[in-house]
């Protein structure tokens, strides 16, 4: 199924891997080598990942989730970024409300 990271789900990386610690400038640099491999099948934006190992250097093993937010809007979504011996490999966002979250929300909405 490769297809290439939506607009929003690529965004949403850039913005929950920023900062200069070694880990996320890595994965952070895996974005542009990652591809969506297969979707949740609830009908929500999350997806596995696979980065292109030829072309983009492992991060340093980390604890996953790698990276965990919440959102102001809408209050009762999250999202976690997972990898897999240093690379990126689920961006998964959920809603404790229960309704899958269909779209990207802005990542602008981030709390970090």
């Amino acid at each position: 199924m490769a297809e290439a990271l939506s607009a929003g789900a690529a965004a949403t990386l850039r913005a929950l891997l920023i900062g200069d610690d070694p880990v996320r400038a890595a994965l952070r640099a895996q974005i542009a080598h990652t591809r969506v491999s297969s979707r949740c099948g609830c009908g929500c934006v999350t997806v596995d990942l696979a980065v292109d190992r030829t072309a983009a250097k492992a991060a340093p093993v980390t604890e996953n989730p790698a990276v965990e937010a919440g959102y102001s809007v809408p209050e009762d979504a999250g999202v976690m970024v997972f990898t897999q011996d240093g690379y990126l490999s689920l961006l998964e966002l959920y809603s404790t409300s229960g309704e899958p979250v269909t779209v990207w929300p802005e990542h602008g909405a981030l709390q970090l």
